[in-house]
């Protein structure tokens, strides 16, 4: 089997990549990435360490993608997932996330190849998501039970980001529709650990640790300033998991669409993981409070699993702790990447 990663020399891409090479030894593994991302060259140098090879392409040249080999599946990783980059540069955003998928999936018609397309949490509906909170200043410890389903709202706004991932599920169906080829659509929720150099709307896990780590300030941004938003994180090595059960029983689960996240076990709020981070790394910070709230921002959002579980017999093993512990040790070992936070 041939198996294309788009975005491989990101956080996820990169680490799927190097994890399925060691499990599938008969399996020829490939990288497209166009390496403009932070800390893309370090995972680069990652991949060819395992002989995993990288075209440096940037997935809206559609010639340059067909002229590649053939291969039987693709894995569609590739997406600049930073909400508020949405904002700034929607252009760029719409043309890698949504003509990026277009292309890919010309390459999957021409090629015959299968498709697992990583989407997101997000494509669901903001205000929806925030009426499960009764005042967005929070004020203390949610309480909430709700776990989101894959029948949650989505035909409302979610953000630029939101829809070209909403849009290019869309495609995915269209592309395939009156054809033998198989697709799956997971929406990951947040996802994190090692090699994530993280940001403030996108990565925050890591971000937490490293900010504590390398004793650099940090800030509660919105809903009251008091960090008391939720969300639930899975561990990158649980995403690598479901991905090689989803490549070993494609023949028989295809078409479908999957939550998957950390779920109720693996909730955090940005106020608890500084303490987690704090026990962890032995430093405290002074965390200033920024109580203005962006329009995409959301207050809670936690993975109901349960389909994913159904039909693979699934769930995350790894806990919050042990994801920040992962992330510290890694941290530990790679101080010159401080320049990165």
């Amino acid at each position: 089997m041939k198996i294309l990663i788009t975005g491989g020399c990101g956080f996820v891409g990169s680490n799927i990549a190097i994890f399925l090479k060691k499990k599938l030894k008969k399996v020829n593994i490939c990288s497209l990435d166009n390496l403009m991302r932070k800390g893309s060259s370090q995972n680069r140098n990652r991949l060819l360490k395992y002989n995993i090879k990288n075209y440096k392409v940037n997935i809206e040249k559609y010639e340059k993608i067909k002229s590649l080999k053939k291969f039987d599946l693709i894995i569609d990783c590739c997406a600049e997932p930073a909400i508020e980059v949405s904002k700034k540069e929607p252009d760029r955003v719409f043309n890698t996330n949504l003509m990026g998928t277009f292309n890919i999936l010309k390459k999957c018609i021409n090629d015959k190849a299968n498709i697992i397309f990583l989407s997101s949490s997000r494509v669901y509906s903001i205000k929806k998501l925030r009426a499960l909170v009764k005042d967005l200043n929070i004020k203390s410890p949610l309480k909430i039970k709700k776990k989101i389903k894959e029948n949650f709202e989505t035909e409302s706004a979610s953000s630029l980001y939101g829809f070209t991932k909403i849009a290019s599920e869309k495609l995915i169906k269209e592309f395939f529709f009156n054809t033998n080829l198989k697709y799956l659509i997971n929406r990951f929720g947040v996802i994190s650990g090692p090699w994530q150099f993280g940001k403030q709307d996108q990565g925050f896990a890591s971000l937490w640790v490293a900010k504590h780590f390398f004793k650099k300030r940090l800030s509660y941004i919105g809903f009251g300033g008091k960090g008391h938003q939720v969300r639930d994180i899975i561990h990158i090595n649980d995403v690598c998991s479901i991905i090689l059960l989803q490549i070993q029983n494609l023949k028989k689960i295809n078409n479908q669409t999957f939550n998957i996240g950390g779920g109720d076990k693996n909730k955090i709020s940005l106020q608890d993981l500084t303490i987690k981070c704090e026990k962890i790394t032995k430093n405290k910070l002074r965390i200033s409070e920024n109580k203005r709230t962006s329009l995409f921002d959301i207050p809670y959002f936690v993975t109901d699993n349960s389909k994913i579980y159904k039909f693979y017999k699934w769930r995350p093993l790894q806990s919050i702790d042990t994801l920040l512990y992962d992330i510290y040790i890694w941290l530990k070992e790679n101080k010159n990447f401080k320049k990165y936070f």
